[in-house]
């Protein structure tokens, strides 16, 4: 189970090394933002170098460079060889763009031997005015597809706004998006990943709003400083009371001869207590210490 994905500059093998040692659940290294345009290609080669090392259970994704830029098929090209978990499509505009990806994904594997399919896609759904308008439409586009992440920097550019939070809370045309993106995932039955905290020394505001996210249903968050992740995973563990009511749902359900439907507390409980209840378990399993 992933809960942080820890964005690594693709041209920095320095902070690759630190990132491997740490906490994260998975690791994005990153061929877009993070890195200049005259060093593409050094970082391309970078990155290669870097999906080779020893993972120690970590899933390490790339985030290709959009679509729109003429960038990506290059960048598949110097990392598919490489055998990343997974593929971050950035400005991912709708589904067209999705099953794009999709059919590279199937040509670059069959090409370097891979079984076709095995890559998955995370796409960052929100980061255009237009991708707002398709995030109901992701449910069957491809099999790839393990999350929908929101983001609101590059949203901000593309709506023309001069800010997206006020008090440290996102203002209304980032909240419809952050919204449409959990439903959007829900809807598809992927994973909703909650997009960065851009304040790196607020680790107080970086808490409180995971704890929000995850209650409202996001089950990972993207994070671009090492410090944060910690913060992020520990927001994602199941409290004591959380854990021993999803115990108690499971018994219940288990005592009701498979009716599909248990009595708890004096209430009525239905699957999706069922579903829930295990995702607290799943996510208090992820939180327990690793043995070596």
């Amino acid at each position: 189970m992933i809960r942080s994905y820890l964005f690594v500059p693709g041209d920095s093998a320095r902070k690759f090394e630190r990132a491997m040692t740490g906490a994260a659940d998975a690791l994005i290294l990153d061929l877009e933002d993070s890195v200049a345009p005259a060093s593409k290609a050094e970082a391309r080669q970078v990155t290669r170098t870097m999906l080779g090392a020893e993972r120690a259970g970590k899933k390490l994704f790339v985030r290709v460079n959009a679509l729109d830029t003429g960038l990506t098929l290059a960048d598949l090209a110097a990392v598919m060889s490489g055998r990343p978990h997974g593929i971050v499509l950035p400005k991912c505009g709708s589904a067209d763009d999705l099953r794009r990806l999709d059919l590279y994904l199937d040509a670059f594997e069959a090409a370097t031997g891979q079984q076709v399919g095995a890559t998955r896609i995370l796409a960052i759904a929100t980061e255009t005015a237009r991708s707002l308008f398709g995030l109901g439409d992701y449910r069957g586009t491809s099999a790839r597809l393990c999350g929908l992440m929101w983001g609101a920097e590059d949203l901000s550019a593309s709506l023309g706004a001069s800010r997206n939070k006020e008090a440290g809370q996102y203002l209304g045309p980032f909240l419809l998006a952050r919204n449409l993106c959990l439903a959007g995932a829900a809807a598809a039955g992927v994973d909703a990943v909650d997009t960065v905290y851009v304040d790196i020394e607020d680790l107080d505001g970086l808490r409180e709003e995971t704890l929000a996210a995850r209650r409202d249903g996001f089950v990972a968050k993207a994070v671009i400083h090492p410090k944060h992740v910690d913060v992020v995973n520990a927001a994602f563990v199941p409290s004591e009371q959380e854990i021993d009511w999803a115990l108690r749902v499971i018994a219940a359900f288990e005592e009701s001869s498979g009716t599909g439907v248990a009595r708890l507390d004096g209430k009525m409980i239905d699957q999706p207590h069922l579903k829930n209840a295990r995702q607290i378990l799943a996510y208090a399993a992820a939180g327990a210490p690793r043995r070596s």
